[in-house]
């Protein structure tokens, strides 16, 4: 981690501004998580209805087709060649946004009934008419049955995927990214509180350094005073030393305050 990261004051601040992020980013995903299974729920349940009500309009639609063919007999080939080119019965794509993920929609359109209709060749004028209308709507309506399972499958589908990639996301920030950024702040405090202790004890170490050579001076000078002789260069450099002591007095002092407690192991 010492290789990856370099302890300093602005490195630290860089590190808790990505933890921040990273935490904003780890509450949005999760809670675009909880909005895509909520979603994926409903899809779920709303296409099991379907499928279930699916089979029952499937036989409803293959029994009027053959109470159809009883009434008109075979009409199939009536059918075929009236079928032409383009459909008057179309499918849309709608998207739709859920939590910035994209579903289709697809829903069925129909073209201007009264085109249709005089396009189109009327079937059972003899006999079975009633019956073809009512087979030609029963298959409309499990058309339309099978539109809303394509749609409601494919967004499942969708919702699946996507939910697995923003879970997977969301464990990352959580239990690999988060971590590790936790694990460089940590790491810079100790470096940089080592630091502070190592300040502190060379400040306190050069403050009884320059007392003790304070206290040896005034000794000597008590003593030449007393002897009378005068005072000599080595005695000023003395003096320096001195009011170096006292300057180092005021940054110690200064440290103390600015750290708000003295370190107990240095303290006389």
């Amino acid at each position: 981690m010492s290789q990856q990261v370099m302890a300093s004051k602005m490195m630290m601040q860089t590190q808790k501004l990505r933890l921040k992020g990273a935490q904003k980013g780890h509450e949005l995903l999760k809670r675009k998580v909880d909005a895509l299974k909520k979603q994926f729920r409903e899809t779920m349940l709303g296409l099991i209805e379907i499928k279930k009500s699916m089979g029952k309009q499937f036989n409803d639609s293959l029994i009027s087709l053959a109470e159809a063919n009883y009434a008109a007999g075979e009409f199939s080939r009536n059918v075929i060649d009236q079928v032409k080119f383009r459909s008057n019965i179309k499918l849309s794509l709608y998207p739709e946004n859920v939590a910035g993920v994209s579903l289709p929609i697809f829903k069925m359109r129909e073209l201007d009934e009264d085109a249709a209709n005089t396009e189109s060749v009327p079937l059972g004028l003899l006999r079975g008419g009633q019956a073809i209308t009512k087979c030609k709507e029963k298959f409309k309506q499990l058309l339309e049955l099978l539109i809303k399972i394509a749609s409601l499958q494919t967004s499942f589908l969708t919702l699946d995927e996507v939910i697995k990639i923003t879970s997977r996301r969301v464990n990352a920030l959580e239990h690999v990214v988060i971590p590790r950024i936790q694990g460089y702040i940590n790491f810079i405090k100790k470096v940089l509180d080592e630091q502070a202790r190592e300040d502190f004890f060379r400040l306190k170490k050069l403050t009884d350094k320059k007392k003790k050579a304070k206290e040896r001076e005034v000794r000597r000078k008590e003593k030449a005073k007393a002897e009378g002789k005068p005072e000599t260069k080595e005695e000023e450099k003395d003096e320096m030393g001195g009011e170096i002591a006292e300057e180092a007095d005021s940054a110690l002092n200064s440290y103390t305050q600015e750290k708000g407690d003295e370190d107990l192991i240095f303290s006389q």
